[in-house]
C-alpha cells in the first residue's frame, strides 16, 4: 500500500489517478464484471432509444398488430434486464468501495504505528483520528458512486450518441454543440468543489478533536464548571463544518442547475429544427422521436458525469490528507539485535532541541550509568529530565553526540531490540479498555497465567484484582477509568515487571499517589530493582534517598551529581529543591 502514496509523478492529477487505480486494481475481477454490467446497461438504454422508430412506424403507420403484443413484452424484458444489471453493478462497485476503505484503514493504522514520536507531537490526536475515520470513511460512497457513474454514464452517452448519429447526423451534431459548455461548467464547479471539500475535511477534523478532548477531559471540564464554554466551542466548530457542507451542496446543486439550463437550451433548438424538418417532409415522425428519445436519454448521464467530476475532486481532497501521513518517513533503527544486555548507559556530549523550540532541551550532557546502578534525576519542570529518558527509548533521533548502551550507539540498535530491554512506569499511566490480564501482559502477550499473577503479586496488585467482579478477567474501562490512581500505577508496574527489563525507567511514578499507595509501590520497586539499571525521574525528593546517585539538571544541563548527603552538604540547586519541598511538607 505504501507505494500507492509515494509514487513520484510530475503531475498532481496523474498521481491522484494512479493512486485511485492502484487501490482499485486489487479488485480487478469484481471491477471487470461491474464494467461488463455497465456496458450491458448502456446497450439496453441504446436499444430502448433505437426501438422507438421501428415501433412507432409499425404501430401507427403500418398498423402491425403483432408489434402491439411484442412491444410491451420486449420493453418489460429490457427493463427487467436493466434492473438486474443495475443491481449487480451497484453491488459490485459498493463492495469495491468498502474493500478499499477496509484496506486503507488497516494500512493507515499500521503506518501510524511505524511513525516517529515527532509526528504525534506535531499533530493533535483528534486530527489523526479524523483522517482514519472521516476522511477514509468518506471515500467509501464517493469511490463506489463515482466509479459506477463514470463507467455506466460514459458508456451510455457513447451508445446513445451513436444511435442519434444513425437516426439523423445533422441533428446529432447540432445537439453535441452543448458538450463544450458541459465541460466548461464541470471544470469550473469541480475546482470550487475541491477547494471547499478541503475545508470541510479540516472542519470535521476540528469537530472530532473537540469531542475527543471533551471525552478524555470530562472530569476537568466538570470540575472547573466549563461546560458552557466547551458547548460554545463545540457549537462554533459544528457550525463551521455545517456552513462548509452547505457550500458543497450549493456547488453540487448549481452544477445540476447549470446542466439543466444547458440541456433545456439544447433540446429547445433540436425540437425547433426537428419540427421544421417534419413539417417540410424531410424527416419522419418515427425517426424524430427515436432521435429525441436518444438525446433526452443522453442528457441525464451527462448531468451525472458532471457530478462525477465533483465527486472526484472530493476524493482527491480526502486522498491528499491521507497521503500526508503516508509520505512521512517511518521511524528508523539500526540492525544490531542483542538478546541480553548489561545495562551500561553512557551519554557522550548529548545536545537536543525539539523541532518547534528555539531553546535546546539538552545541552552537552555527559553521564555514565553503570550496570545495576540506581540513578535519580531531579530538577525543576522543563529541566530536561523526561527528554533524557525519551532519547534512550529512541523517540527522538535528531540529537548531537552519542548515547551508548553496552558500548553500542543506540542508533545502531534495532528499535524492537533496544525497547525490549527497557521497561517504563510513568506518572501518566496508559491502560487499555481491556481485561486486567491483557493489560498486565501487554508487553508479553505470550505470558502464562502464573507469570501474570506473579508480576501482579510483586506489584502489590493481586489482592485488589481478586476483589474485582471477575478478577483478572475484569474489564477496567478506557484508560483504567474504573480504577484508583494507585491501582492504575500498580497495574502499570506489574506490566513492567512481567516484561523483566534490564533497564527500568520510573518517570515520576509515585508523584500523584496517596501515602498508602506510594508505600506499596515503593516496596514493590525495592524488591525488583536489584540487578537492574534504574533511572528515576523524581518529583518527591523524599523518595530517592536510597538512590546510588542523584543527578541534578537545570535548563538542559547536568549541574550536580552525588549522593543525597553529598549534594545536600554542598548546597546549590539540590539543597534548594529539597529544602523547599521539606518546608511545603511541614506546612
Amino acid at each position: 500500500m505504501k507505494n500507492f502514496f509515494t509514487d513520484a509523478s510530475s503531475k498532481e492529477w496523474r498521481n491522484d489517478f494512479h493512486t485511485i487505480w492502484a487501490l482499485t486494481r486489487q479488485h480487478l475481477p469484481r471491477l471487470t464484471v461491474a464494467i461488463i454490467c455497465s456496458l450491458a446497461l448502456s446497450a439496453i438504454n441504446g436499444a430502448i432509444a433505437w426501438l422507438v422508430k421501428p415501433s412507432l412506424d409499425s404501430l401507427f403507420v403500418e398498423r402491425n398488430r403483432t408489434v402491439l403484443y411484442l412491444l410491451p413484452a420486449g420493453i418489460f424484458l429490457l427493463f427487467v434486464l436493466r434492473g438486474l444489471f443495475a443491481f449487480l453493478n451497484n453491488f459490485l462497485m459498493s463492495s469495491i468501495g468498502a474493500k478499499i476503505v477496509k484496506t486503507l484503514r488497516q494500512t493507515l493504522y499500521n503506518k501510524l504505528l511505524s511513525l516517529p514520536v515527532s509526528f504525534f507531537a506535531a499533530k493533535s490526536s483528534g486530527s489523526i483520528i479524523s483522517r482514519v475515520l472521516n476522511d477514509i470513511g468518506s471515500l467509501e460512497n464517493l469511490i463506489a458512486n463515482t466509479a459506477r457513474n463514470f463507467f455506466v454514464q460514459s458508456a451510455t452517452v457513447a451508445v446513445l450518441a451513436v444511435v442519434a448519429l444513425f437516426r439523423r447526423w445533422d441533428l446529432a451534431l447540432l445537439s453535441f454543440t452543448v458538450i463544450p459548455l458541459v465541460v466548461l461548467v464541470t471544470d469550473r464547479f469541480g475546482k470550487r468543489m475541491k477547494k471547499t471539500s478541503k475545508k470541510t475535511r479540516e472542519f470535521i477534523s476540528d469537530v472530532t478533536k473537540m469531542v475527543q478532548e471533551t471525552v478524555l477531559g470530562i472530569r476537568v471540564v466538570k470540575a472547573f464548571t466549563m461546560e458552557e464554554m466547551m458547548r460554545r466551542r463545540n457549537d462554533e466548530a459544528v457550525s463551521r463544518h455545517y456552513r462548509n457542507v452547505m457550500r458543497e451542496v450549493r456547488i453540487r446543486e448549481f452544477t445540476s442547475v447549470a446542466m439543466e439550463i444547458i440541456a433545456g437550451a439544447g433540446i429547445a433548438v433540436i425540437l425547433w429544427y426537428g419540427s421544421y424538418l417534419i413539417i417540410n417532409n424531410k424527416l419522419s415522425v418515427g425517426s424524430f422521436f427515436s432521435f429525441i428519445t436518444a438525446i433526452m436519454m443522453i442528457y441525464t448521464p451527462l448531468k451525472r458525469l458532471g457530478q462525477v467530476n465533483n465527486n472526484f475532486q472530493m476524493i482527491r481532497t480526502a486522498l491528499h490528507r491521507i497521503k500526508e501521513v503516508f509520505l512521512i518517513e517511518d521511524e528508523r533503527g539500526g540492525s544490531v539485535d542483542k538478546t541480553e544486555i548489561r545495562g551500561h548507559i553512557v551519554y557522550d556530549n548529548v545536545s537536543f532541541k525539539y523541532p518547534d523550540s528555539t531553546e535546546p532541551a539538552l545541552k552537552d550532557v555527559k553521564l555514565e550509568i553503570r550496570p545495576g546502578e540506581t540513578i535519580a534525576i531531579v530538577g525543576y519542570s522543563g529541566a530536561g529530565k523526561s527528554t533524557l529518558i525519551d532519547l534512550i527509548l529512541g523517540f527522538w533521533k535528531d540529537y548531537t553526540g552519542s548515547i551508548l548502551i553496552d558500548g553500542t550507539d543506540i542508533r545502531d540498535y534495532s528499535l524492537r531490540s533496544i525497547r525490549s530491554h527497557i521497561g517504563v512506569v510513568s506518572q501518566d499511566v496508559l491502560l487499555f479498555d481491556d481485561t486486567v490480564r491483557n493489560n498486565i501482559s501487554f508487553g508479553r502477550p505470550e505470558a502464562t497465567d502464573t507469570e501474570i499473577i506473579g508480576a501482579a503479586r510483586a506489584a502489590y496488585a493481586h489482592d485488589f484484582i481478586m476483589e474485582m467482579p471477575r478478577g483478572y478477567d475484569t474489564y477496567i474501562g478506557e484508560r483504567g477509568v474504573k480504577l484508583s490512581g494507585g491501582q492504575k500505577q500498580r497495574l502499570s508496574l506489574a506490566r513492567a515487571i512481567l516484561k523483566n527489563p534490564k533497564i527500568l525507567i520510573l518517570d515520576e511514578a509515585t508523584s500523584s499517589l496517596d501515602a498508602d499507595s506510594e508505600a506499596k509501590i515503593q516496596h514493590a520497586l525495592e524488591s525488583i530493582m536489584p540487578g537492574r539499571t534504574v533511572l528515576i525521574i523524581a518529583h518527591r525528593l523524599s523518595t530517592i534517598n536510597k538512590a546510588d546517585r542523584i543527578v541534578v539538571m537545570d535548563r538542559g544541563r547536568i549541574i550536580q551529581q552525588g549522593s543525597h548527603s553529598e549534594l545536600f552538604a554542598s548546597g546549590g540547586l539540590y539543597q534548594e529543591l529539597y529544602t523547599a519541598q521539606s518546608g511545603m511538607m511541614k506546612n
